[in-house]
Parts: structure tokens; sequence; C-alpha cells
């Protein structure tokens, strides 16, 4: 099977901002380490805070959906999600067709 890529939309109620990273921290944390798991880039809307969007690139939709959803590290953010949540996830699947990437040692954060 080809690469499948996640794109995740959360909209946080006013105020939640920092405890929906406190919690998605070691969720990403842990599956970059799952066999499937081949990259995850956190987004936060600069016009609005409460707005972030999670794009993840894996190798295997059934063991994402079987297996990884239901791994014990994520347990902590599924279960405080539901309050946190301004509006429900949204959720889309993609067919990755290309990708491009520049690695350097410039931070984006730096302006560079």
């Amino acid at each position: 099977m080809k690469d499948i890529v996640f794109v995740i939309s959360v909209h946080v109620k006013p105020g939640c901002e920092a405890e929906l990273l406190r919690l998605v921290t070691p969720v990403l944390d842990a599956m970059r380490h799952e066999a499937s798991f081949i990259n995850a880039v956190l987004h936060q809307d600069p016009e609005d805070p409460t707005r972030f969007m999670l794009y993840e690139t894996w190798a295997d939709l059934d063991d994402v959906t079987q297996v990884q959803m239901h791994r014990d590290y994520r347990q902590p953010f599924w279960a405080r999600l539901p309050a946190l949540l301004r509006e429900d996830r949204q959720v889309q699947i993609w067919q990755p067709l290309r990708g491009d990437f520049r690695f350097s040692q410039v931070s984006a954060k730096s302006g560079a």
C-alpha cells in the first residue's frame, strides 16, 4: 500500500491552547517510534492561536486505524480532547503524489 496522509484540524476553546500542546506532545514523541510512521508536522494558525492543524504521513492505513489510534499513549489525549474542542475536529485523508523537501540548519522561526 502507498503512504497515506492525515490532515487533522482542531479548533480549541480560548485558553486551551497550552493544554492541547501539553497533551499532544507526548503522543507525537511516542508515535515517531512506530514502524509505520513517516512524519508529522504540527501547525498553529498565526491569526487564530486556537486553531491547530496536524499533518501526519503513515505507511499503512490499516495499521493507523486498527492499531495506532488505540495505543495506550494516546488515551490521555483522547479522554481530554472533547472538553477542549470549540467544534468537532476535522480529519481528511490524502494520497501523496510527490514530496519535495529541503533540510537545513536554519530554523523557520529565525526568519531566514
